[in-house]
């Protein structure tokens, strides 16, 4: 069974705030042309995407780098559904067990394209540091594994892009921007090609495999 954890690309999605806004145009049509083209504009880091190290390490791997094989992962998924806005996922989430990458299932997949959404569960860098030690990549079902600035930001929380550094700074990946993680089990396999471009980042088609056992 595969099922599809990808937001589409759509004009006025939501978007990290700052990052360019997302527009899907007709260029040419039947009528006019003959043929169907759109115009795509958006960021590297559109919807569901890939991290590359190079987008918080001034010297990190960018995408082109990798083989094909890399975008394959082993994924244990970990329910923090019971994690309320801008609440810290704990180091003693992140599973002992073999496998390539933690899926964080928070379910705030259910806030996209709300300003809630902003405010979502993120990783400590305890449990990042987890991360590191046991060679987890990390998916999130949210905008950010880090907190994303907003009104509603406390005072004890960890400022800047720790995790992001942690992770991209020991060649881990990071995948935002998932939905739908209900629908796999606690073990899939992932698949998260991203596009070939020799950037920062790139939107993916991830896709959930039944594991076979």
């Amino acid at each position: 069974m595969h099922v599809d954890l990808t937001w589409p690309i759509e004009t006025g999605m939501q978007t990290y705030p700052g990052d360019p806004a997302v527009a899907v145009r007709p260029h040419t049509t039947h009528e006019d042309d003959g043929a169907r083209v759109a115009a795509l504009e958006c960021g590297s880091h559109t919807g569901t995407h890939v991290d590359a190290p190079a987008h918080t390490e001034a010297d990190g791997q960018t995408l082109e780098s990798y083989p094909l094989e890399r975008f394959v992962f082993d994924a244990v998924r970990i329910d923090c559904r019971d994690l309320g806005a801008r609440e810290p996922i704990p180091a003693d989430r992140i599973p002992g067990v073999d496998a390539d990458l933690v899926a964080c299932w928070t379910g705030w997949d259910a806030h996209w394209g709300t300003d809630r959404y902003l405010d979502h569960p993120y990783l400590s860098p305890a449990a990042a540091k987890t991360c590191v030690e046991r060679g987890y990549d990390v998916a999130v079902d949210a905008l950010n594994p880090d907190p994303t600035p907003t009104d509603d930001a406390t005072e004890d929380e960890p400022e800047g892009f720790q995790v992001h550094h942690a992770l991209l700074g020991n060649d881990l990946l990071i995948l935002e921007n998932l939905t739908n993680l209900e629908s796999v089990g606690d073990r899939f396999e992932l698949r998260a090609y991203p596009m070939a471009l020799a950037s920062d980042g790139a939107p993916v088609r991830a896709v959930g495999v039944e594991r076979m056992e």
